[in-house]
């Protein structure tokens, strides 16, 4: 293996690596529950078991004090329907997502979420995560509780979501990680997981890692693992050289090697067909920039959104009615019990049931037709967020604190508040966003590890939380909960395992992949490698796909892996870590392309289209399809769409609270 001084003087550096370099160096590592991922789910699970008493491991691939998804801050903390203000009961709020999801929204996790997401925030408040208006900068608001001093926000009158001070969520979560003595390994990526003796399919009983710095090997042996990882960014589209060019969600380092390291294991998985056209905003990059400047949902409803020549432009209710009162905005329609917030995209081609239970719960929106209003001349672009117009407490809720403690648009706030940006006197500016349907991306409630009560997956000693979970994109407060909830169940799972027993011949084989780019001293550059998949992805695997378009995206990725992806060089552990990330794309590329042919049919909720099935979701197709990897083949198999059965009783039988 060439050395970093070898490298060097061969020009493969302009500057020496400034961390010591130590390929093939092994570390083993022992423990009772292994956590993989520092996010919020990841460090909520490895709370949990150390409360426990269990001996607990964090293997985190950034920073764990500040990594994940919303590792920069939230505002909006979901599914709180047994907070003492709510009017929604836990499973009112789970069968409406459900039923406005057609079924396709995995009831075991968004269940744990609504009977947990509150009692998680009460111990997120006990770390030190500011949830209440305790200065009372909002007292006497309409959305303001006076008792609780809880601010909630979208629906005001049923009031099931909180506002909390998310950019203090995470720093407090690594604080009590390391108050209970968890061992964090941060910079460590995860490139398989191990199983008993070897075999696809059997107990997980750990699993291998990279230090991104080092190039240290890690051989982590663990009686459980939870894998947190998150999910993926960079499947579709990519392109390292622009800014912000990536899901508005995640990371752009997510690139879903949970899922593939679950995979080449051998579990289950569902709904890996589900993805949606990116937005892109304007000529600035994709959704991320209309939250930026001013975009009408999320963070920045209800705000009041005028033309350029100052013409306001209506909201409407769920029945199309015009709301003439601001207050409307956020209460349910007449007759209307509660609305489910980011329900107002509709799908042409829906079927009339699922039409009918999407408007049920639709949420106020500004008017239909908007665009096609604005190609009439009825509204002239651009559009500007108008918030001098609206009430001071909503205005100042808005800019200074939704916007101010979202990750994704805290930068945004300080950007415009430093260039003097003053919401008392000016308007925002913001483009419509455009569709692009070949870049498309894995959106809330997509697909994942198909998981049982115990949130334990298709394999022993594996449980998953988060976004790893099916339809598990729903936000931060599923994934502490579910964080939450895996780590009581592989806690109690791990108290009575035998200890685990690592195959030697798996590791020597991880490490001989691991390292293949650095033992070469020329080849494809990793960004190149990843390109190349999206463009397979795009042309085979797009908005409209096909029996025949799938099989040669398939034969592609498979060419790709058997040729270019064996001459992938990388000069330094960075690069070899973005190197293991482009080949973990090719396993997800091919997971979505099975699950896409398993599917045959088309189907509107999930923005899945094919063309040799046109019917939209036909009855017999009204299902969860799986795949997995068995003896190195895909397996297809499917299950009920409501499989975990009655909601209430299950989690009650199953919780261990």
């Amino acid at each position: 293996m060439a050395s970093q001084k070898e490298l060097l003087e061969k020009g493969f550096g302009l500057i020496e690596w400034p961390y010591p370099v130590n390929y093939g160096s092994e570390n083993e590592i022992s423990t009772d529950v292994l956590v993989l991922g520092g996010g919020l789910s990841g460090c909520l699970a490895a709370i949990s078991v150390a409360k426990k008493g269990l001996k607990t491991i964090i293997v985190e691939k950034g920073c764990t004090a500040r990594s994940g998804a919303a590792g920069a801050g939230i505002d909006h903390w979901h599914d709180a329907t047994t907070n003492p203000c709510s009017k929604v009961s836990p499973e009112e709020y789970t069968q409406a997502v459900i039923g406005s999801l057609n079924g396709y929204c995995c009831g075991i996790g968004r269940y744990i979420s609504c009977r947990e997401s509150y009692d998680t925030l009460l111990e997120l408040e006990e770390m030190g995560v500011k949830i209440r208006d305790s200065e009372d900068e909002f007292k006497g608001s309409s959305f303001r509780d006076e008792e609780t001093k809880f601010i909630f926000a979208y629906d005001y009158e049923n009031r099931y979501c909180i506002t909390i001070w998310g950019t203090t969520l995470k720093e407090a979560l690594y604080k009590e990680c390391k108050r209970l003595g968890i061992d964090i390994f941060d910079r460590v990526t995860v490139t398989s997981l191990l199983t008993e003796g070897g075999v696809q399919g059997t107990r997980v009983v750990g699993a291998t890692g990279l230090n991104m710095r080092t190039g240290e090997f890690f051989v982590f042996k663990a009686k459980a693992s939870i894998l947190c990882t998150g999910g993926e960014s960079r499947l579709w589209f990519f392109s390292s050289e622009h800014k912000a060019l990536f899901s508005s969600e995640k990371p752009p380092h997510a690139v879903g090697e949970g899922y593939a390291a679950a995979w080449r294991a051998g579990a289950e998985f569902s709904l890996f067909e589900k993805s949606a056209p990116l937005n892109t905003g304007g000529l600035s990059g994709i959704d991320i920039v209309g939250y930026f400047g001013g975009y009408w949902e999320a963070e920045w409803r209800p705000c009041t959104m005028v033309d350029a020549t100052g013409k306001e432009i209506p909201w409407v209710d769920r029945d199309g009615n015009v709301l003439s009162n601001f207050s409307q905005r956020s209460r349910p329609a007449p007759g209307q019990k509660f609305f489910l917030p980011n329900l107002f995209v509709l799908p042409s081609n829906l079927p009339a049931s699922s039409r009918e239970a999407l408007r049920k719960y639709r949420e106020p929106q500004l008017i239909r037709g908007l665009r096609k209003r604005m190609a009439s001349g009825e509204f002239v672009a651009p559009l500007y967020a108008d918030l001098p117009s609206m009430p001071q407490d909503e205005r100042r809720s808005i800019f200074g604190l939704h916007v101010a403690q979202e990750g994704r648009t805290w930068i945004g706030y300080r950007m415009l508040t430093q260039a003097g940006f003053d919401p008392d006197k000016h308007m925002l500016q913001f483009y419509p966003v455009d569709i692009m349907p070949r870049w498309r991306t894995f959106f809330f409630d997509s697909g994942g590890l198909v998981p049982n009560w115990d949130l334990r997956t298709s394999l022993e000693g594996l449980y998953a939380a988060g976004e790893t979970l099916l339809t598990g994109t729903a936000g931060a407060a599923h994934a502490c909960t579910t964080g939450r909830y895996a780590g009581r169940k592989a806690a109690e799972y791990a108290l009575g395992a035998e200890e685990p027993k690592i195959d030697r011949k798996q590791v020597e084989r991880e490490k001989t992949r691991v390292y293949a780019p650095v033992n070469r001293m020329s080849g494809m550059d990793w960004k190149e490698l990843n390109i190349g998949i999206c463009q397979i992805m795009q042309v085979y695997c797009g908005d409209i796909r096909n029996e025949e378009s799938l099989k040669v995206g398939l034969k592609w990725l498979e060419e790709l892996n058997g040729k270019e992806a064996e001459t992938l060089f990388a000069r330094n552990p960075h690069e070899l870590a973005r190197a293991l990330e482009s080949l973990n794309l090719i396993t997800v590329a091919e997971m979505v392309m099975h699950a896409s042919l398993a599917r045959k049919s088309s189907s509107a909720l999930l923005g899945f289209q094919r063309s040799d099935y046109p019917e939209i979701d036909p009855p017999q197709w009204h299902k969860w399809i799986t795949t997995k990897l068995d003896g190195g083949k895909v397996k297809i198999g499917e299950r009920p769409i409501d499989y975990w059965g009655p909601l209430k009783e299950n989690y009650e039988a199953h919780c261990g609270l």
